[in-house]
């Protein structure tokens, strides 16, 4: 008989992910837990069938899986489950943590308000608070019981952390494989912080899909549940909704899940549909791709920008930086996905906080590029910098370098707490330098940590027309800046886009999904992102 091939990649990174969430809540330490969740990250974006790589012995050669991971991952591919994961989901109970952390209750807390009341499952403490018995509970007061109450009902109204787009789509792509549906809410939008994850899935019986979606390794509990639709929880308290809708109602249910609320209000009552092509015919309207759906959008969408259409990545590290990967590593993964050319683009010395280059360091690096070109052209590596701006609005690097270089970005990573007009006259007066061609994540945000910077954005742009220097999209997860609603303002001024990665190892190349993905939620098609070019016309020069 022959053996089974046992968990694909995506279960074995659910597995390792809820380790991770357990090990937090058990008090693990940040770099234990940090090192499971990479590992699940990096085993999901692994075209090898890593169960496979684990029956030979040779899942180390993965980067980042050391020998504790690795004794975890034989223990799954060869049981079918960790020891350790199943005592850890006894003792920390993670039906309750899901539901806490759902509701904005930190873990042990949650779990000791459950204890408290002498319950462990979502359907218990809901009878309890519904009863009125959580005002039995020690520092549990009636605005608690309020805010408690209010989640339980669905209270769209309390605020709570956005998903990056990354990790949805992760989540809502595996549950929409194991139950042979598809992906829907704000992760099939590509925003880029999802609150409503959803899947839909066709079925004439919606319930054998129901119990294999409560069964999912990554719900830990089922919130709310009817005749077509569930509600669960993962332990980090993410909701995903399950919809199944009848086969003669796809279309429309997809439509109805995909877009956002106020779009689909818009659309008036939504006619049955098997499809969503076939929906939109129905209402006498052009089909409109999931990143348009948004309040605001009407009319014949433009042919939006393609991962397809991408010719190069104009903003990635090294290891001469803070990279993981040689040059010559991220140019030869460069050009197997089919690439052009790809821009070096290290930091600078006044950056602090991680390695910076200074000019005898990029002549240096400069002939390990040329090297890297004698070896793959025609492909072509650029010698490219992100150069910080200093703090007077002058650039960190001498003229005669930047003057050598066939790249040079700018980026801002100091200040980003000051008064608009500072931020705005350092960064334009930095945008004038002749050798400048890019302003890389020109609003200096990071997702959930830190807002946008106060720049002005249209100050900005009446400089960029003046120079030709174009606007980044940053496709680092927690960045995804511009902006699209900021990138669709550059889009209108008619000043060209940069779809960039920022990776910092080969495996980042892959953000260039969430870059294109947020040019397309600006309406940008492929005329309005510079590196759709062919090398000539990124460099300026003839080839």
């Amino acid at each position: 008989m022959a053996r089974a091939s046992g968990p694909d990649n995506a279960a074995i990174a659910e597995r390792l992910e809820a380790f991770a969430g357990l090990l937090d809540l058990a008090g693990s330490g940040y770099y234990t837990t940090r090192a499971y969740r990479r590992a699940a990250e990096l085993i999901r974006s692994t075209p090898a069938p890593v169960a496979e790589l684990v029956r030979e012995g040779r899942a180390r050669e993965l980067r980042g899986i050391g020998p504790g991971i690795e004794a975890r991952l034989k223990e799954l591919v060869e049981t079918g489950t960790i020891a350790e994961l199943d005592e850890l989901e006894r003792e920390v109970e993670p039906e309750l943590v899901g539901l806490g952390r759902f509701l904005g209750i930190g873990p042990k807390r949650f779990v000791e308000v459950g204890r408290a009341l002498g319950v462990r499952t979502v359907d218990e403490f809901r009878a309890a608070a519904e009863a009125g018995r959580l005002r039995e509970v020690p520092g549990i007061g009636p605005k608690t019981e309020r805010d408690i109450l209010a989640g339980l009902a669905r209270d769209r109204s309390r605020p709570r952390p956005g998903l990056l787009l990354n990790r949805a789509r992760a989540l809502v792509e595996a549950a929409a494989v194991a139950l042979d549906g598809e992906p829907a809410g704000d992760p099939r939008r590509w925003k880029d912080l999802s609150y409503e994850l959803g899947v839909v899935v066709a079925a004439a019986d919606p319930v054998p899909v129901l119990e294999r979606f409560a069964a999912l390794p990554a719900i830990v509990a089922v919130v709310e549940r009817d005749e077509r639709r569930a509600l669960g929880v993962t332990v980090e308290g993410v909701p995903l909704e399950l919809s199944v809708p009848a086969p003669a109602r796809y279309g429309t249910e997809l439509v109805r899940a995909t877009g956002a609320a106020e779009y689909v209000a818009a659309l008036g009552e939504l006619p049955e549909g098997v499809d969503e092509e076939s929906v939109y015919a129905q209402l006498g309207l052009p089909w409109v791709p999931p990143e348009l759906r948004e309040d605001g959008f009407r009319g014949e969408p433009p042919p939006l920008v393609e991962v397809a259409q991408i010719r190069g990545d104009l903003h990635v590290h090294t290891t001469w930086s803070d990279g993981k990967a040689s040059v010559e590593e991220m140019a030869r993964a460069a050009q197997e996905l089919g690439y052009e050319y790809l821009a070096i683009c290290d930091h600078t010395p006044n950056v602090r906080v991680v390695p910076g280059l200074t000019a005898d360091d990029l002549r240096r690096q400069g002939e390990e590029i040329a090297a890297a070109n004698e070896l793959l052209a025609p492909f072509r590596v650029l010698r490219g910098t992100e150069c910080d701006i200093r703090a007077d609005g002058t650039l960190d690097l001498p003229d005669d370098v930047l003057a050598e270089l066939d790249w040079v970005q700018l980026s801002l990573h100091a200040g980003q707490r000051q008064r608009g007009d500072e931020l705005t006259r350092k960064v334009t007066e930095a945008m004038r330098h002749p050798t400048v061609r890019c302003l890389s994540h020109p609003k200096g945000r990071i997702l959930n940590h830190r807002p946008p910077n106060a720049l002005d954005l249209e100050g900005v742009l009446e400089v960029a027309r003046e120079t030709g220097v174009a606007l980044e999209v940053n496709g680092l997860p927690d960045r995804l800046d511009l902006s699209a609603e900021d990138a669709r303002l550059v889009v209108e001024a008619g000043i060209p886009l940069v779809c960039s990665t920022d990776a910092h190892s080969v495996r980042g190349l892959g953000n260039m999904q969430l870059t294109v993905a947020t040019a397309r939620r600006a309406t940008a098609t492929a005329a309005d992102v510079l590196n759709t070019r062919p090398l000539a016309e990124i460099l300026r020069v003839p080839i």
